[in-house]
C-alpha cells in the first residue's frame, strides 16, 4: 500500500449565502461514519458532481454510487452561484464575452445540451419554476463604452444567427424600475436558477439512485490494490472509480498544481421587499449581466423568501481559496453603493445577506477534465460558468468513466490542457493588476 495522499486546504467559504438561507426546509445531514464500498464515488455535490451522478444513473442503473461533500449541499460554490445557466458565448476574459465564430458555435451547442439536461432533471424531479426556468437574460449597459460593447456583441450574435432584442433606456426602466441603464440586449435562451433550490432539488431527486453523505470532507485519497480509497474524518469509501467534481479544490488533491487561478467573487441579497418597494423594481423577476464582465450583475427574484434583489460585483485573487471576514465586509460596502445607484429611493433597504463564492479559471480558458490516473477522473475548472459548464462537465465525465470516449467526452478532451501559470509571485502580480484594471474600466457600471 502506498503512503496516503493527504488532501490539503479543505474548502472554506465566507459569509452566509442568501440563496440557501431563505429556503424554509433544511433536512438533517447524513454524515459518513463507516466504511463503504461502491462502483463510483463522486467527490463534490455541486453542479458537476450531481450532474455526473444523474448521468451515471442513466447509463449504469445497477451501479452503486456514493457522493461525498465537505459541506451541506448548496453551502459551497454551487449554492453561491449567481444562477445564470447561459447558452451563449460568455468568455469572462473577453471585453464583450465573445471569442471566435467557430468556437462560439461549439460552445452554444454544448451549453444548450447542458441546459436541456438540467431542464429534464427539473421536470423529472418536479422542481418549481423558481428553481429552474428558461426565461432569458439581459446584458445591461451604462455609459458610451458599455453601449458600444453591447452593439459589438449584438453584431456577433447576428453573425451567429442568434435571436436577440435591443432594449432602449425606457425598456430597461420598465424591466428593472431603474433609470440607471441606458440600453440592453435581451437573449431568450438562458436558464435562470435559484441555485440552492436547484442543487438541493437535484440531490433529493437522486436520493434513490445514489447515497449522499454531507459534512464528510475527504482528507486522503489513495489507490489500494484495484480500488481507490477516500477517507473522511469518521469513515471511508472504497470505489473502483472516483470522479473529482471539486472545481478549484482539485489542487488540494495534488492535481493541476500551478495551473489554476483561484478568484473570489462577492454577492449581497436584500431583505424581503415590501409591496411598495417591490413596485419600484420593475417586472416580477429579471436577471442582468453587465456589458463589461468586470461590472455588476443584478437579479430580482420573487418566491421563497419573498421579493429580493441580488447584487454581485468585485473580485479578489486568492491562490489559497480563502478570504477574511474583513475583506468580505469591505466588498459588501460596494454592493450597498451599487444598489443605491440603481435604486436611490430604496437606499434604506438593508442587504440582509453577504457572501463570497469561489471561482476557478485556467489561463487558456479550458477545463481540468479527463482521466488523471487509472480510475481517477476530473470534471473541474469551470472558468466562471459553473451552472452550464459544471453541468456539462459532469455529464461528460460520467460518460467517460462508464462508457469511454463518447462524442461528448471527446469534445471536451479535444481542448488543450490548462497552461502553467507564470512563476510566483509574477502570477499574483499579473492577475491582480489585470483585475484592478478591469474594475477600473468598468467603474461606471459598478
Amino acid at each position: 500500500m502506498k503512503a496516503l495522499a493527504k488532501v490539503t486546504n479543505l474548502p472554506m467559504d465566507t459569509g452566509v449565502s442568501g440563496w440557501d438561507a431563505i429556503l424554509s426546509e433544511h433536512a438533517p445531514a447524513i454524515t459518513l461514519e463507516e466504511n463503504q464500498l461502491c462502483d463510483f464515488l463522486i467527490i463534490g455535490a455541486g453542479f458537476a458532481g450531481l450532474s455526473a451522478v444523474r448521468r451515471l444513473a442513466q447509463l449504469k442503473p445497477a451501479a452503486r454510487i456514493i457522493i461525498l461533500d465537505a459541506k451541506r449541499v448548496a453551502e459551497g460554490p454551487a449554492g453561491r452561484n449567481s444562477g445564470f445557466m447561459i447558452d451563449l458565448p460568455h468568455d469572462l476574459a473577453s471585453s464583450d464575452y465573445a471569442t471566435t465564430h467557430e468556437n462560439d458555435l461549439k460552445q452554444i451547442r454544448l451549453n444548450r445540451s447542458a441546459i436541456a439536461f438540467a431542464q429534464s432533471a427539473a421536470e423529472e424531479y418536479g422542481l418549481a419554476k423558481e428553481a429552474f426556468a428558461i426565461s432569458g437574460k439581459v446584458n445591461g449597459a451604462v455609459g458610451k463604452k458599455a453601449v458600444s460593447h453591447n452593439h459589438t456583441y449584438a453584431k456577433h450574435l447576428d453573425e451567429l444567427n442568434e435571436p436577440f432584442k435591443m432594449l432602449d433606456s425606457d425598456a430597461m426602466k420598465a424591466l428593472t424600475g431603474s433609470g440607471f441603464y441606458q440600453s440592453g440586449i435581451y437573449t431568450p435562451g438562458t436558464a435562470m436558477l435559484q441555485p440552492a433550490l436547484y442543487v438541493k432539488g437535484l440531490a433529493q431527486g437522486l436520493g434513490n439512485r445514489a447515497s449522499l453523505f454531507e459534512n464528510s470532507p475527504v482528507i486522503s485519497l489513495n489507490k489500494e490494490n484495484q480500488n481507490w480509497v477516500a477517507k473522511t474524518p469518521k469513515g471511508s469509501v472504497s470505489a473502483q472509480k472516483v470522479i473529482l467534481a471539486t472545481n478549484g479544490h482539485i489542487e488540494s488533491f495534488g492535481h493541476f498544481k500551478r495551473k489554476l487561478l483561484h478568484v473570489i467573487l462577492y454577492a449581497s441579497m436584500t431583505r424581503e421587499l415590501s409591496a411598495d418597494e417591490t413596485h419600484l423594481t420593475g417586472e416580477k423577476t429579471w436577471g442582468i449581466t453587465p456589458s463589461d464582465p468586470a461590472a455588476t450583475t443584478m437579479r430580482k427574484i420573487s418566491g421563497t423568501g419573498g421579493t429580493r434583489i441580488i447584487t454581485r460585483n468585485r473580485m479578489s485573487y486568492a491562490p489559497d481559496m480563502k478570504i477574511t471576514n474583513a475583506r468580505l465586509a469591505q466588498m459588501g460596502e460596494t454592493h450597498i453603493t451599487s444598489f443605491a445607484k440603481r435604486y436611490p429611493e430604496l437606499s434604506h433597504v438593508e442587504q440582509e445577506y453577504l457572501w463570497s463564492g469561489r471561482l476557478c479559471l485556467s489561463r487558456n480558458g479550458v477545463s481540468a477534465f479527463g482521466e488523471l490516473e487509472e480510475g481517477l477522473y476530473s470534471a473541474c475548472c469551470q472558468n466562471g460558468l459553473g451552472a452550464a459548464r459544471g453541468t456539462l462537465s459532469g455529464m461528460a465525465i460520467a460518460e467517460l468513466a462508464s462508457e469511454g470516449e463518447t462524442e461528448l467526452a471527446r469534445e471536451i478532451l479535444s481542448e488543450e490542457n490548462p497552461q502553467k501559470l507564470p512563476i510566483a509571485p509574477l502570477d499574483a502580480i499579473g492577475v491582480r493588476a489585470f483585475m484592478k484594471w478591469s474594475e477600473h474600466k468598468a467603474r461606471h457600471e459598478l
